[in-house]
């Protein structure tokens, strides 16, 4: 089985985030991997990596960073292959500024779509709808998951409906 998504992480410290995507898929049943490599200590790997990933069928990077961020802009830079920075707030973020603003202030031509710090599980939502458009089966499980969040809020309010307050209305 050949991965369809790459989830690239600059070190393993960035796991604990980078996870999320990876149960997303498993959840949704879509082959991945998942590797670390550093656009400043392995840049050559990562030039290697972002330049072949399509042959090996991958469809969608999604690239975690922390820090400065560079990992998600500069396998852009490389690939043909849509990218999902996920800016990670590390030991030498600050604040996640840093790592937010590297990854989606990108030049003209090298996009990197961006999702919320710490946001490796909407990473993977985007990427499975991003392949969903050309897959009517993986369609199907999108249309399902965003119809298993609107009864979760459904849930919800049938939960506050019983909230007594004094002056509660509804």
């Amino acid at each position: 089985m050949e991965p369809k998504v790459s989830i690239i992480m600059g070190s393993t410290s960035d796991l604990k985030v980078m996870s999320e995507a990876a149960k997303f898929f498993d959840e949704m049943e879509i082959p991945f991997e998942i590797n670390a490599l550093s656009a400043h200590r392995t840049p050559g790997k990562v030039m290697e990596f972002a330049a072949n990933a399509h042959k090996r069928g991958v469809k969608v990077i999604i690239a975690g960073a922390g820090g400065a961020a560079h990992l998600p802009g500069v396998i852009a830079a490389l690939t043909p292959l849509p990218v999902i920075g996920v800016p990670i707030k590390s030991s030498n973020s600050i604040d996640g500024w840093d790592s937010i603003l590297s990854i989606l202030q990108m030049p003209s031509g090298i996009p990197v779509a961006t999702v919320a710090l710490d946001g490796a599980k909407n990473a993977a939502i985007l990427a499975t709808q991003i392949m969903a458009t050309g897959d009517a089966g993986l369609q199907e499980k999108v249309i399902a998951f965003k119809a298993d969040l609107a009864k979760k809020i459904e849930a919800a309010n049938k939960e506050l409906s019983e909230v007594k307050f004094k002056f509660k209305v509804n």
